[in-house]
């Protein structure tokens, strides 16, 4: 099922927290929704799980209005939310047991739903243990296995790996990528690897508006526009180097990242390349080029140009 919200907006008290937002999540995308804190992602995800009711604007899911339709709707809605609130006292069967039964899956069908979300949760060797007594990554799992108990199309993750160790997290990754073939997946996170490691494009959000959508690649192009490149250039005095490399018709920046290397960072002018004015240069000189990288703009240099503000 795809997910469409048209501007949607949640105050409190004179604060607007999401500001009238809009974006479209199809099915089998794993969307990454991210932002600073207090940027308006928890409250947007509440929304999405009709959890608060949006002042203005509407969602609709599977082209139906989450806010008319809502007792319908949430079935088909799996939730994780960011302090995943759990039952300390009850052992994690009974538990999951006890989420199976609320949203209503077949008496006869519940203990293989359990038995598939202890297997692909890790749950195995905790499963009789009271969930109080667990560490805080396999609560975590617990979390997810009551999320997806009753095999949601649509699974709305809110730091879906809090808490867990690597190689928790790394299973965890793999299985939200294995979900998002064929389900719709919102997944917040501060943890840009994450979302670089699973997710097909991103949702960037700040002061409660929608700051950037795209894939990594189109946010970088877009937040980048210039090209920049390291380069190291032997056999010549780094001063004289630095000088030249300034002089070029296509060169906006020049920045010395080890004077004593002789290596710099040169960033071009807004369309243009500057390689090959680099090599004549040095040709020219009868200097050594020994390294030339052009530099990506990393997801975190992007978050940080589009929520600095």
């Amino acid at each position: 099922m795809d997910i469409k919200v048209e501007n949607i907006t949640k105050s409190y008290g004179p604060q607007k927290a999401v500001d009238g937002i809009s974006f479209h999540v199809k099915t089998g995308e794993i969307l990454g929704f991210l932002g600073p804190n207090g940027a308006g992602k928890t409250t947007t995800m509440k929304m999405l799980t009709n959890y608060l009711l949006p002042e203005e604007g509407n969602i609709f899911i599977g082209g139906k209005s989450l806010i008319e339709e809502a007792d319908e709707l949430k079935k088909h809605i799996g939730y994780l939310p960011e302090n995943n609130p759990l039952y300390q006292e009850m052992p994690v069967i009974d538990y999951l047991q006890f989420c199976a039964e609320i949203q209503q899956i077949p008496g006869d069908s519940i203990p293989g739903r359990i038995r598939e979300m202890v297997r692909v949760c890790g749950l195995n060797q905790e499963k009789h243990k009271k969930i109080g007594e667990l560490s805080k990554g396999y609560r975590q799992r617990v979390g997810l296995a009551q999320a997806m108990i009753h095999d949601p199309e649509i699974l709305i993750l809110d730091e879906p790996t809090t808490g867990l160790d690597p190689n928790q997290i790394v299973e965890i990754r793999k299985l939200i990528r294995e979900l998002g073939r064929e389900k719709t997946v919102i997944l917040s996170t501060h943890i840009m690897q994450e979302v670089e490691a699973t997710c097909d494009r991103i949702l960037i959000i700040n002061k409660g508006e929608i700051v950037a959508d795209g894939t990594a690649d189109s946010l970088a192009r877009q937040v980048q526009g210039q090209e920049l490149l390291r380069v190291r250039i032997e056999d010549g005095d780094p001063n004289e180097i630095f000088k030249a490399l300034q002089q070029l018709p296509t060169v906006e920046m020049v920045d010395f990242v080890e004077r004593d290397h002789n290596r710099f960072e040169i960033q071009s002018k807004a369309g243009m390349n500057s390689n090959r004015e680099v090599f004549r240069l040095a040709t020219r000189k009868g200097w050594v080029i020994t390294e030339m990288i052009p530099l990506e703009t990393k997801l975190e240099d992007i978050f940080r140009e589009l929520t600095m503000n």
